[in-house]
């Protein structure tokens, strides 16, 4: 494992820590990326970051946590050496476990003003960027307690409060929200979540998804619509859920995608899907030459 950086509150600047086992509590903010962000190479030279976008928001967030009695938080923009690729590539498989192993996630709405009237302030809860964005639907999820800023850092709510509210936006059920137990959920219903989410890189659609299953694997940017292709895969190594083909192509393709989507917006109309459960004696799927080897020895479905 490499060393995992912190933003230490009281100064902001990083600290590392090498042991695992010596990672302290620490708060983790998510946040949509905007011009300026401060990133880790930045942070090796705080004199001349001071005027930029982004060094307000780590600020800010540093001192809220440190408000609250934290000493240290996880900021994306910054603690990832983005340099290198395998550091960028544990980060990336690891960051469904960073957001569920922080102590309170701060959710940070830069486009959602706090002095607005209650009814307004929901609609613009409800149709901020936040929500759009293919990464933040595990750093909705994974943390056990998310509490929402506006762009005034005053806070609106907690993921507890405004479940209802975040239900009625996301389609994710109460129980995935308050509990984390997306594992009960199928696939169709999971992948419906992330449909018209979107990412800066078109390959992580498919990579931020990877802790929402339960899979790893190498990030490879580059990939384009073939690193959601990868991730069905690995999902089918593990699970028997046939809802993985449960979709409809939302965009045609010159290309045909054969049975795995290409995409999570060929999900969007399948949330209704439920997992029944089957005898596990049936001979699971695997990936060959010819394409995907079926439950029956003898069929294949050729990708």
């Amino acid at each position: 494992m490499a060393a995992f950086v912190l933003v230490l509150c009281t100064h902001p600047e990083l600290v590392y820590f090498a042991d695992e086992q010596q990672i302290p509590g620490y708060v983790i903010l998510s946040h949509v990326w905007e011009k300026e962000e401060i990133s880790f190479q930045h942070m090796q030279d705080l004199s001349s970051i001071k005027d930029m976008k982004g060094w307000s928001k780590i600020v800010q967030a540093c001192k809220l946590a440190g408000s609250q009695g934290y000493k240290y938080i996880w900021i994306d923009t910054c603690c990832i050496d983005k340099s290198s690729s395998a550091e960028l590539s544990e980060a990336i498989n690891s960051m469904y476990r960073y957001y569920s192993e922080a102590k309170v996630c701060y959710a940070y709405l830069a486009d959602v003003q706090s002095d607005l009237p209650r009814w307004s302030l929901k609609f613009t809860f409800r149709e901020c960027k936040w929500f759009t964005r293919g990464w933040t639907l595990q750093e909705l999820i994974a943390p056990k307690t998310v509490v929402f800023f506006a762009q005034d850092w005053e806070r609106i709510g907690t993921k507890a409060s405004l479940q209802g509210l975040i239900t009625e936006t996301t389609g994710i059920p109460l129980g995935v929200l308050l509990h984390n137990d997306s594992s009960k959920m199928s696939i169709a219903k999971r992948m419906s979540w992330a449909a018209r989410r979107e990412t800066t890189r078109i390959e992580d659609r498919a990579y931020s998804l990877m802790g929402v299953f339960g899979v790893f694997m190498p990030p490879i940017y580059g990939e384009g619509t073939h690193a959601f292709i990868r991730l069905q895969e690995e999902i089918l190594k593990t699970s028997n859920d046939q809802t993985i083909f449960a979709w409809k192509e939302k965009w045609q393709h010159s290309d045909p995608s054969g049975l795995l989507a290409t995409s999570p917006d060929d999900f969007e109309a399948s949330g209704e899907y439920e997992h029944v459960d089957r005898p596990d004696n049936r001979r699971p799927y695997s990936m060959t030459n010819m394409g995907l080897l079926g439950e029956d020895s003898d069929s294949f479905r050729r990708l």
